[in-house]
């Protein structure tokens, strides 16, 4: 007979078997240990989890609603093994093994807080879309003087558009692999930006 728990992982509850439980408890403790030295390690892990949890959610629905071995293992080969992002003084992060895979990458529109001039929407698009964002503010300060529209139509696209809290929303925008190594360089590029800043 297979035991299940239910256990809270970024935020969302879940019910999972015993076994899948162990798994996923060995993984996630891997890579606490692989980041102990990070001064980073609390924001990691804890975007580690909310994306675990998103990919978790996308894989349950009302004919299913536990969390078996399977969906495990599935989720760990998006992330990635601990050891697959070891990284070597000279050779960079290293492949090691069957498990490191091509990530399939997911695009999503949003606003970009890090780059913002006023509300992110610019700077999204410009992640979205890989270009410039003075290109878009250009567009949008041309349309609100010729045809009074520009104004109008940023407001609705900073409404529509949410915004990238999470390092992995972020790399979404930007279409990159949502990997525990992306999240984690994401999480410590915006530890170095902030502290850059407060050094101005």
């Amino acid at each position: 007979m297979t035991q299940t728990i239910s256990i809270n992982l970024g935020g969302l509850l879940f019910h999972i078997d015993d076994e899948a439980y162990e798994i996923l408890k060995s993984y996630l403790q891997a890579i606490e240990r692989q980041f102990n030295d990070e001064k980073e390690k609390k924001d990691i892990i804890l975007d580690i989890e909310a994306r675990l949890s998103e990919l978790f959610a996308e894989r349950i629905n009302r004919q299913k609603d536990l969390i078996r071995v399977d969906d495990v293992n599935a989720v760990i080969s998006i992330m990635g093994e601990p050891h697959d992002f070891i990284e070597d003084a000279e050779e960079g992060p290293k492949a090691t093994g069957s498990n490191y895979r091509s990530s399939k990458t997911s695009k999503r529109m949003y606003r970009d807080p890090d780059n913002r001039m006023l509300g992110g929407v610019c700077s999204g698009l410009g992640a979205y879309f890989r270009t410039d964002p003075w290109i878009f503010r250009a567009l949008f300060i041309v349309f609100a003087i010729f045809f009074l529209s520009g104004f109008i139509i940023y407001l609705i696209l900073w409404v529509a558009i949410p915004e990238a809290i999470t390092s992995a929303q972020k790399l979404e925008m930007r279409g990159e692999p949502i990997t525990v190594e992306n999240i984690k360089n994401t999480v410590k590029n915006e530890f170095e930006n902030v502290k850059r800043k407060m050094n101005l």
